[in-house]
């Protein structure tokens, strides 16, 4: 699971919408993971922005918008198929039911409303499950989470009995991605789920039993682990190897550490105030004068990073315009329109993966092969400085235009006949 995927999965409705979460003192993508910092001014285009508003130029540059992103995800994620796809991509982009109904090749205008029916009912559906979700947790305390991640649990604990180790294989695991011993850092979060599982019991061992932690010291510690602190925190207190309070403002060893056979913690909130510590609160002081250190060298890295960033950002230039996918073999044309011409090799991942939403054109790529197609921009959108200018409105008349042209229709392309003005 990447960075962002866990992001996706922490995050309110709100948050998932405007496409980013806060995070300590700074914002993350929720696409990509990208951060802004407030206080921090971000040019961009000779125009200066605050942190807010540069994640949302950051969003629209590179990821198109939310919207995009999110319909990009996994149908498990999301739930839709792929015409329930394809339809909420053109109707995104202001297509009228004729439009869509050319664009896809499927039915006729009628079937685009009833496609458009169906959807709204899913939408009013999908509010009475949220409701019903937020009234059970409210009555029971056990209830799942809005978004439970993929992980085997009883109760709030991974087991061991979940997955067959043996003693060898977790030695091996544990060589594998901490090629410096145990006590070292890590070389990658991205694994299966039963190494995962592995890793996190054997960072657990890593805090100290009946001991309180900052959400700071977390961080700290984790640090030192991999730099996706933030997500291994996430998912040691998912597996129930840390515990926390709801506001975060406190961790300890959880329940989960001892019956995995970590021999720490007894999985209950230490007692006394949240500011007091164990016997070894001597050792975390020591930790403590060291972060100021620390601090700058990781502040100094931070700032380049961010630098490099906010230069990326700056040369990632979105155009929208017309495009076609093209059947050398027998000439055949598939063309639509996109306010983000860098997302159209998205086309030819559906087609490998045999989800395109035009059944035609998936059948013929399936038939002759990738080889015999070719996917090319056809024209690429001028910005009008009009600011009453639609570029909405603009796009479609273009690609409306290029429809006269080529008229892709019948032996000549893979969409649907149009239907005769009345």
């Amino acid at each position: 699971m990447k960075a962002s995927d866990s992001r996706l999965q922490t995050a309110s409705l709100e948050e998932i919408k405007r496409g980013y979460v806060e995070e300590g003192m700074a914002y993350s993508c929720i696409c990509c993971g990208f951060t802004t910092e407030p206080g921090i001014v971000y040019p961009d285009e000779g125009v200066l922005y605050d942190a807010v508003r540069y994640m949302g130029v950051h969003i629209e540059k590179v990821h198109g918008s939310v919207f995009e992103y999110l319909l990009e995800l996994d149908k498990s994620v999301t739930g839709l198929s792929d015409v329930q796809r394809g339809l909420l991509a053109q109707f995104y982009e202001g297509k009228k039911d004729a439009e869509v109904q050319q664009a896809l090749g499927i039915g006729s205008a009628s079937t685009i409303r009833n496609h458009r029916f169906v959807l709204k009912e899913k939408e009013r559906q999908a509010k009475i499950f949220l409701a019903l979700m937020e009234l059970l947790k409210n009555k029971d305390l056990h209830a799942p989470a809005t978004w439970v991640s993929p992980i085997m649990k009883q109760g709030h604990t991974i087991h061991q009995r979940s997955f067959e180790i043996s003693e060898e294989e977790r030695e091996r695991v544990l060589r594998s991605y901490f090629p410096e011993g145990i006590s070292g850092p890590m070389t990658t979060f991205h694994m299966q789920q039963k190494h995962k599982f592995i890793v996190l019991t054997e960072i657990a061992k890593r805090f100290e039993p009946r001991r309180q932690y900052t959400e700071k010291q977390v961080n700290t510690l984790l640090e030192k682990v991999h730099a996706d602190y933030v997500e291994i925190r996430r998912y040691l207190v998912d597996y129930g190897l840390l515990e926390r309070k709801e506001d975060g403002s406190q961790y300890w060893l959880g329940s989960a550490a001892e019956e995995q056979g970590n021999g720490r913690g007894d999985g209950k909130q230490p007692k006394g105030s949240s500011a007091k510590l164990t016997d070894n609160s001597a050792e975390s002081l020591t930790m403590e004068q060291q972060v100021p250190e620390e601090r700058a060298g990781k502040g100094e890295k931070s700032m380049n990073r961010r630098k490099e960033l906010q230069e990326q950002a700056k040369e990632v230039k979105t155009e929208a315009g017309v495009y076609q996918i093209r059947n050398e073999r027998n000439g055949k044309v598939y063309i639509d329109s996109t306010p983000n011409l860098k997302t159209i090799n998205g086309q030819q991942f559906m087609l490998q993966m045999g989800s395109h939403l035009n059944r035609r054109l998936q059948a013929e790529w399936n038939e002759y092969g990738e080889s015999a197609f070719t996917i090319e921009v056809l024209e690429v959108m001028k910005k009008d400085d009009n600011p009453y200018a639609d570029p909405k409105d603009a796009l479609a008349k273009c690609l409306e235009s290029w429809f006269e042209k080529l008229e892709p229709y019948g032996d000549r392309g893979y969409h649907g006949e149009p239907k005769p003005s009345n």
